[in-house]
């Protein structure tokens, strides 16, 4: 078995884990036409949301795991416990530096929250208690699913792709795709907001923008500077730092 398929097959798996907690998750079913609801039980309804992450998790490995050593990135823990080569990072490293963005990352999109307030409606509050989105699914599916699919696989194969066409690999490369991943994770949550809101004020798209794609800047820093596991533990932080201003916010 081939180093690169080692570390490609442990991250999909990995990542994975992170798609079936997605199963915790309540998946509001009163939008969804009556023919559908008796044709299909909720439970299998829960599992045919999984297809589509899967798919993509699987694209994301693939490109992720055959170009992410051109460009410089690493996944040096998952690396060393593989035996795949000797880590140019020490974990505790990217401990210390995941918590400490993650955590600012939280408090900032917390604080982000706070401003734009006003802005949400109460449809979009609605949705999100209706969701109910569970711990185990922030850490999983957030913290190691969305770091492969939006670090590993789209940020890597941007950073390749300029490369290949600028013939440069300095910073602006990095920061084109630490910026470009960022925002597409942004905007992919505009569907969820159009489903939910009739007609989404400027200002609820723009919450949306910048509180989901600030948050892309600090883990595509950490990825780039202190490898994946640095991104996990980052997002998985800012989630932490997330829940608590949640608590405190509702005291």
């Amino acid at each position: 078995m081939s180093k690169k398929f080692k570390l490609g097959l442990s991250l999909f798996f990995l990542g994975l884990l992170g798609v079936l907690t997605m199963l915790t998750i309540t998946i509001p079913l009163d939008s969804l036409p009556t023919e559908v609801l008796e044709k299909i039980s909720p439970r299998t309804l829960k599992y045919l949301v999984l297809i589509n992450p899967t798919i993509l998790l699987l694209i994301a490995v693939i490109v992720g795991t055959l170009l992410y050593d051109k460009v410089g990135f690493s996944v040096p823990t998952i690396s060393a416990i593989l035996k795949i080569e000797q880590p140019k990072i020490k974990f505790i490293e990217q401990i210390k530096f995941g918590v400490l963005f993650g955590s600012l990352t939280g408090i900032l999109t917390t604080v982000i929250g706070i401003i734009f307030k006003s802005s949400i409606s109460q449809e979009f509050i609605d949705l999100g208690n209706k969701i109910k989105i569970t711990t185990i699914a922030r850490f999983g599916y957030g913290g190691l699913t969305e770091e492969i699919l939006m670090r590993f696989g789209f940020m890597t194969l941007v950073v390749w792709l300029i490369s290949k066409i600028t013939k440069n690999l300095g910073n602006s490369t990095y920061w084109t795709g630490i910026i470009l991943a960022s925002i597409l994770f942004a905007v992919g949550h505009f569907p969820v907001v159009f489903n939910a809101v009739q007609n989404p004020t400027i200002s609820l798209l723009t919450y949306v923008l910048i509180g989901n794609s600030s948050a892309g800047l600090f883990f595509g820093w950490l990825y780039w500077k202190k490898g994946l596991e640095a991104a996990f533990i980052g997002h998985i932080f800012a989630h932490v730092a997330m829940m608590i201003g949640e608590s405190i916010i509702q005291l």
